[in-house]
């Protein structure tokens, strides 16, 4: 689609954002209807790890309240290794300005030795945001910079490396990040 700009005879190229898989428990978050109001392209499905998925980058969200709960329930850890099996993995946390430990009765230092650990630890990069609005900016933006892995099934191999991985494509299940893995 073209649109034009009203003070311009030149038109303005509609820019391709990767497709947005978000797992079905985000379906009443604000940051879906922040996408949904963007004209953002979502696909809900039932995602083990992660709750987006764009191309080859898996973002696990936390809202402060989800953060202190996982924390205290240790399932924070066993979703960061699950995290780490994707190439590009990326933990949003939201409102973490706002956080009330004292209502938590947790240590200050207890949340800054988590943020500490999953950054310095486990190696995965931390977003803090300060609403959803701003997440859901965040999110728009990784869409535009990710770029979707390209098939080579889609045209004739050129060198023996792409051969390979065009004959690997061919087999079931074997897509191109996998055949490029293999």
């Amino acid at each position: 689609m073209t649109f034009f700009n009203i003070f311009s005879k030149k038109p303005i190229k509609e820019q391709k954002i990767q497709k947005i898989i978000v797992d079905h428990r985000e379906k009443n978050s604000l940051v879906i209807a922040e996408l949904l109001s963007k004209g953002i392209r979502i696909d809900f499905q039932q995602l083990e790890i992660a709750d987006y998925i764009i191309g080859d980058v898996a973002i696990e969200r936390k809202t402060c309240l989800d953060l202190i709960g996982s924390m205290i329930t240790k399932r924070i850890f066993s979703q960061v290794e699950n995290l780490k099996q994707y190439e590009k993995p990326l933990i949003i946390i939201e409102n973490y300005h706002n956080i009330d430990l004292k209502e938590s009765k947790l240590n200050e230092n207890s949340i800054r030795g988590l943020i500490l650990s999953l950054a310095l630890e486990y190696k995965i990069p931390i977003i803090f945001t300060k609403d959803p609005k701003e997440t859901a900016t965040f999110i728009i933006l990784i869409a535009k910079k990710t770029k979707a892995e390209i098939s080579l099934r889609s045209k004739i191999p050129m060198s023996g490396q792409e051969h390979i991985r065009y004959i690997l494509e061919g087999f079931p299940n074997i897509g191109p990040v996998t055949a490029r893995k293999l």
